[in-house]
């Protein structure tokens, strides 16, 4: 009997946008059977990207690095995107949606994800050039573009934002990155009024202020002034005062985009946005509605939070679930213009029977308000401006009794949330993902998640806007203590201290030697664990040459032989590159050298040369040809510094506003053997094209024309991870001082082979604290860091070239005297593509031994007072 052929149900998604992202990730995940047909329709030319993360477009970041979640979902066969197309028409009688260019494409299930649009009050003038909204990445790529242009002809432009909201303070920290002098308008009497109270409102005014932006709240915007050519030269208001400007952003709300809905006859809500009911279903069984423009019990949401909660009703719903809408979570935690603001509950204390307990620091900058009930037990809401550490546990915390004073979780003493981590498990812990706190010990209970890492991959939460990763960190570390898990920070059995405990006690005793800090400091003989985190502790802090004294014996084989070990038994050589910048004499030196020892070369993803297959008697012949011809240790082998990957920059791009080529080198020979807990990378960018890909490294520098944006915490490997934005238009010197001190900071406190990605997830505070430390000197550390790196650059030393004037360091790398025979004869190799590389297991069978490479005639080392080479 022939199987009968099901064909796949047609799903088209009309908007490509986060929740429509949201909804294709979740379809994707949760439908195996791949009998889902999933096309997306969006009308700009582009991958769903980061609508929040619009503003870091200003601070050198290329608009692909906005593109959300894992770019091979669009390559998947049952996923198709359709970029840059506008649906004008839903036929609903046809299940059809028609395309601008008279295409129909049929559906067996329709999902509106329009979204909305910036809504421009009706002010005269609004249509001048120069007036712009804040919405797309083309909006505020034309504001940029048109800001620019302006430059060319004055030095100093005006900007004024309408609207003095989110979305107002968003697009004032725009004007601001390019450098324009900016006014808000608020027509509410304070910032932010939809979030944050009076005494809030002040506080983030003051704050604003401080940054240079100026505010006018109570103020109705009447008319934009222009010029006889259309342009925009001021401003007049209500009350009959005026500015002048030359740039205008209106930020005054959102419209739903639901002109589709309408024109197919489908309900819309008192004041936008299709009606769905708890199903996200339209009265049209075949068409749902989802994010912005959804109205879902009268209320339209504006937030990213209840748009994906709607998208994974949605997919559930689409798969034959049954879930509901489960409400909305209109809480908010956000860095507008460098402040940070969050607000939770009811934070106005709209309801009966609320008090409101409040501490304010004018001085430091602080304004803290809980909403509490009557009887002061249960939380129902906060304004947190200036400092919002409790943010994560307070808003896990709402509508739930207190374990004591409310003043306790605000007040100086109690700064750094809620005690108690006693959470329900239906607490909402991450609101972006709806995740809650027994989603999260589950995850560590009965999952076998072993770390925040495996909990964020697991559960998604802290993926998104990552507000609540403190919370979510101390969840996992609380559970693994319940589940009988020791979640200890100590090195290993011999030392009862974390890396960065035992860091501290090697530097203030002073000790030197692994006999002296383990006598001292530790018990036992040591293992193959502290071992070489002394030895990097003793190599950070500048202990002489790693294979001198006691030191040598600590090293892993890589460091022990100063070269990266291969499959083969051979090793790797790689000279230090700086900045990927070589003279043609230097690259004829290397390729000499890789010709007469007969070694494989490659150039590295990090502007080097690799050079393979060296045995270990010929490596101090080889760094002997590489020394002579200006090289040094490239440090392949460490946990240290790698490389620092560059562009050619302003020297030679007609793109690049700064010598990024130059500050690449500047920066690898300032570094150059700083022994880390793991490997370092930089990149440097001379523009916002990024082509050094700054943003995968541990540190990424990216140039505007105001000079530098630092990035931290970018790492490759088996998680990669985006950098993420530490500092803004620094000049050179204010680049080299944030980096030694960022650097100094991490060896000081990370943990063993830790990344800096990993490690800003694990410090108390994140990056905002490392901030504090680094730019602000929060600590007191500043002076001592920069000592350190100083330290550092004076003490430098090429191990190699040491390697090759001490004979007692020498006498490390033979294997038999005179002897040849220190190849690995059972290993075969091939030739591929003009060169020798070790062959795979099929390729080894029927070899015959006289193909196998003869290692008689490979240069050996004689001992004596120089190095020689005997053929």
């Amino acid at each position: 009997m022939p199987v009968q052929r099901v064909d796949p149900t047609r799903i088209v998604v009309v908007g490509a946008g986060m929740v429509a992202q949201r909804l294709v990730e979740a379809l994707h995940q949760r439908e195996q059977d791949r009998r889902l047909q999933v096309t997306v329709i969006g009308d700009e030319p582009r991958h769903p990207y980061d609508r929040v993360a619009l503003t870091s477009y200003f601070t050198g970041r290329d608009p692909e690095q906005l593109r959300l979640g894992d770019a091979g979902l669009w390559d998947e066969p049952t996923v198709l995107l359709r970029k840059g197309v506008r649906v004008v028409q839903v036929d609903r009688e046809a299940q059809e949606v028609e395309l601008g260019n008279g295409e129909r494409v049929a559906y067996d299930q329709l999902v509106l994800a329009t979204g909305s649009v910036a809504a421009v009050p009706p002010v005269r003038g609004a249509d001048l050039r120069g007036c712009f909204v804040y919405r797309t990445i083309d909006d505020v790529a034309d504001l940029r573009g048109y800001v620019e242009q302006l430059r060319t002809r004055r030095a100093a432009i005006r900007g004024v934002v309408v609207g003095g909201g989110l979305l107002g303070l968003e697009a004032a920290g725009a004007l601001r990155a390019l450098d324009v002098e900016s006014t808000v308008v608020e027509f509410a009497p304070r910032l932010m009024p939809m979030q944050v109270d009076e005494g809030g409102g002040e506080q983030l005014r003051r704050l604003v202020e401080e940054l240079g932006v100026r505010v006018r709240t109570g103020t109705a915007t009447e008319e934009v002034r222009g010029a006889r050519e259309g342009r925009v030269t001021g401003m007049r208001f209500a009350d009959g005062e005026g500015i002048d400007a030359d740039v205008v952003i209106f930020a005054t709300g959102v419209r739903p985009r639901d002109e589709l809905a309408r024109a197919a006859g489908l309900a819309i809500g008192e004041r936008g946005g299709v009606v769905v009911d708890s199903s996200c279903r339209t009265e049209d069984p075949s068409i749902h509605a989802i994010g912005e423009v959804a109205c879902i019990d009268g209320v339209v949401w504006g937030l990213v939070a209840p748009g994906y909660a709607m998208a994974e009703v949605v997919a559930d719903r689409l798969l034959g679930g049954s879930a509901t809408f489960p409400g909305a979570d209109s809480s908010t935690k956000l860095k507008l213009l460098e402040v940070d603001v969050a607000s939770f509950g009811d934070a106005h204390a709209t309801e009966p029977g609320c008090l409101e307990v409040v501490y304010a620091d004018p001085v430091a900058g602080t304004y803290q308000k809980l909403v509490v009930s009557d009887d002061a037990r249960v939380l129902r809401g906060g304004v947190l401006v200036g400092d919002t550490a409790g943010y994560p546990s307070l808003r896990a915390m709402l509508g739930r009794r207190l374990d004591e004073d409310p003043s306790a979780y605000i007040a100086p003493q109690g700064r750094g949330g809620a005690k108690s981590l006693d959470l329900a498990d239906d607490a909402p812990v991450c609101s972006c993902n709806n995740v809650t706190a027994g989603t999260i010990r589950a995850a560590v209970s009965d999952g076998g998640c072993q770390s925040l890492g495996d909990v964020k991959r697991r559960t998604r939460a802290g993926t998104s806007c990552g507000s609540c990763l403190p919370l979510v960190k101390k969840l996992v570390e609380t559970e693994q203590q319940k589940a009988g898990v020791t979640v200890s920070k100590e090195l290993c059995e011999h030392f009862r201290m974390s890396r960065a405990q035992l860091f501290d006690a090697v530097r203030v005793t002073g000790t030197t030697t692994f006999s002296e800090i383990i006598s001292r400091h530790g018990r036992g003989r040591g293992c193959d664990l502290c071992k070489p985190v002394v030895a990097s502790i003793l190599a950070s802090l500048g202990n002489g040459h790693i294979l001198d004294g006691e030191q040598g014996a600590l090293q892993d084989t890589n460091d022990h032989m100063l070269a990266n070990l291969q499959k083969d038994g051979t090793y790797s050589v790689v000279p230090r590159i700086p900045g990927g910048e070589i003279t043609p004499e230097g690259l004829i030196a290397i390729g000499e050298i890789a010709r007469d020892f007969d070694l494989y070369t490659k150039i590295t993803g990090g502007q080097r040369i690799d050079l393979l297959g060296a045995t270990i008697d010929q490596l101090p012949l080889i760094w002997r040809r590489l020394v002579d011809a200006g090289f040094e240790s490239g440090h392949a082998y460490g946990k240290s510094l790698r490389t620092v990957k560059s562009c050619v920059g302003a020297a030679w791009c007609r793109y690049g506003v700064q010598d990024s080529t130059g500050l690449a080198i500047r920066l690898e020979l300032r570094y150059r053997g700083l022994r880390s807990p793991h490997k370092l990378k930089l990149g440097v960018s001379g523009c916002a094209r990024e082509c050094a890909e700054a943003r995968s490294k541990d540190v990424g520098l990216i140039a505007t024309e105001d000079g530098w944006n630092v990035y931290v915490g970018g790492n490759g490997g088996f998680t990669p991870r985006h950098a993420q934005l530490f500092a803004e238009s620094l000049s050179e010197e204010e680049v080299v001082r944030t980096i030694d001190r960022f650097f100094m900071y991490y060896i000081r406190t990370a943990d063993r082979l830790q990344r800096t990605a990993a490690w800003l997830d694990d410090v108390e505070g994140g990056l905002d604290h490392v901030k504090d430390v680094v730019l602000r000197d929060s600590l007191g550390l500043a002076a001592d860091l920069d000592a350190a790196m100083e330290r550092h650059v004076a003490d430098y030393g090429d191990e190699w070239s040491e390697v090759l004037a001490d004979p007692e360091r020498l006498s490390r790398f033979t294997t038999f005297v005179n002897d040849g025979s220190a190849t690995d004869h059972s290993q075969v190799y091939v030739v591929e593509r003009g060169q020798r590389r070790p062959a795979s297991a099929h390729e080894r069978v029927g070899t015959h031994a006289a193909e196998l490479f003869d290692a008689a005639r490979r240069p050996v080392l004689v001992a004596g007072p120089e190095l020689q080479v005997r053929s």
